[in-house]
């Protein structure tokens, strides 16, 4: 049989196979290893995995590429950036690390406004210019599919210029992105205390220009691409009643749904998102047990990002060992953002998950890639190495797959391979 690609001699095909759908618990160690394991592609799409002599006796390849007893693993998938946003924020870096508070800098006009204002004042194409830049360092770590909010423009003109910012990367560079309108994720400086008369704009006036041009913009994904919807329900951003406000008109509009819950103060946030179905919901730190609970019986899939207390130098983080043994589907992402977590590196979330959430070195590998590409409605498509799936992988420099969570600081991708061609290379 003809193929595109042979990738042979690889030390540990790290697969991820099995049923349709994210593993949960005890679930999720399952890797489904296959040694001294190969692939062949044709299409972009993967034909078959197995061992080396099985497939060099099955297919008569076009390119051979030699694994040389690396591992071998899907692509990663990072199923919570903000991934467009123009500027930096390294004076309240500085600020934090001096003991200032996330409120206090936000009352400052700093956080999520400082952002905002200059992402309001980049043009498109030097928005698009300074995205593609993390996205080539994404690549270069692993990443293959991304989740990108909007969430720094908060009026009808900047979020669309951020969604149509994500297309256009989308259209132009190798890693695939999936688009999450974000219109709440804070009031804006002109809404300040006005907090419910923005979550009208949001519903009556944004939402439906978002709509309007993602059916526009539509022919430039793949059939059958999710939009999503999120909001941040948080105190100093939106409560429980403004977050059901907005997801329920998404909802209606046929978005997808996430939330940010539960990163600082327990508003409500995860019952909400289960009792609405939301694909995922997101931080989850400081969820009460009762909640972890209710998540962890629900097809909702808990999106933990251990960057950014990390980012914050804070102590607390996702209690993502208790979710897993409670039976919960569990994703990691980097949350990229220029406020708290600016890091494109999903191996450093592995690494760091591993070690502050006590995940075994194959659960967090499981909740980087399969898990994740679930939390971002594309666990058919991406996020393990099966057939009919997409030619979506990472040769590591490592002979073992728990070189991810064990060494840290370093990047282990040596090929990252985007639908069957190789992307970028070290």
């Amino acid at each position: 049989m003809q193929a595109d690609l042979l990738i042979i001699d690889i030390g540990q095909l790290v697969t991820l196979a099995g049923p349709s759908g994210p593993r949960r618990g005890a679930a999720m160690r399952e890797l489904a290893i296959v040694a001294d394991g190969a692939v062949a592609v044709a299409g972009g799409t993967i034909l078959a995995t197995g061992s080396t002599r099985e497939l060099q006796a099955h297919f008569r390849p076009s390119a051979t590429l030699d694994a040389a007893g690396r591992t071998v693993i899907p692509g990663f998938v990072d199923p919570h950036t903000h991934l467009p946003w123009a500027g930096a924020r390294t004076g309240e870096f500085e600020a934090r690390i001096a003991g200032a508070t996330h409120l206090e800098i936000m009352a400052a006009g700093g956080g999520i406004a400082s952002t905002v204002s200059a992402t309001r004042r980049a043009s498109l194409p030097s928005l698009v210019n300074e995205t593609r830049a993390r996205l080539d360092r994404m690549l270069a770590h692993g990443t293959t599919t991304a989740e990108a909010k909007t969430g720094y423009g908060l009026n009808v003109v900047d979020e669309l210029k951020q969604l149509e910012a994500i297309a256009e990367l989308h259209a132009s560079h190798p890693v695939d992105l999936v688009p999450t309108f974000l219109g709440a994720h804070a009031v804006p400086p002109e809404y300040r205390g006005q907090a419910d008369a923005y979550v009208e704009v949001v519903v009556e006036k944004i939402l439906p220009a978002i709509e309007e041009r993602w059916s526009q913009l539509r022919p430039v994904f793949d059939a059958g691409w999710p939009i999503f919807c999120d909001a941040f329900c948080e105190e100093g951003a939106f409560d429980l009643k403004q977050t059901r406000r907005i997801l329920e008109a998404a909802r209606g509009r046929g978005f997808g749904l996430k939330v940010h819950v539960d990163e600082f103060a327990p508003l409500g946030g995860t019952p909400l998102a289960v009792a609405l179905g939301a694909t995922s919901a997101d931080h989850i730190v400081t969820t009460p047990v009762e909640h972890l609970q209710a998540l962890a019986a629900s097809n909702t899939i808990g999106v933990s990002l251990p960057g950014t207390p990390f980012g914050l130098a804070q102590q607390g983080y996702t209690p993502a060992r208790t979710l897993i043994d409670m039976g919960g589907a569990l994703a990691l992402a980097t949350d990229l953002n220029p406020g708290t977590c600016w890091c494109e590196n999903m191996q450093f979330i592995i690494a760091l998950a591993c070690r502050t959430m006590h995940l075994h070195p194959a659960e967090a590998l499981t909740a980087a890639t399969l898990n994740a590409a679930y939390a971002v409605g594309l666990g058919d498509r991406v996020g393990s190495l099966e057939p009919g799936k997409q030619a979506d992988l990472v040769i590591l420099d490592a002979e073992d797959y728990r070189m991810l969570g064990y060494r840290f600081g370093t990047n282990q991708a040596r090929t990252v391979i985007k639908r069957g061609v190789i992307a970028s290379q070290s």
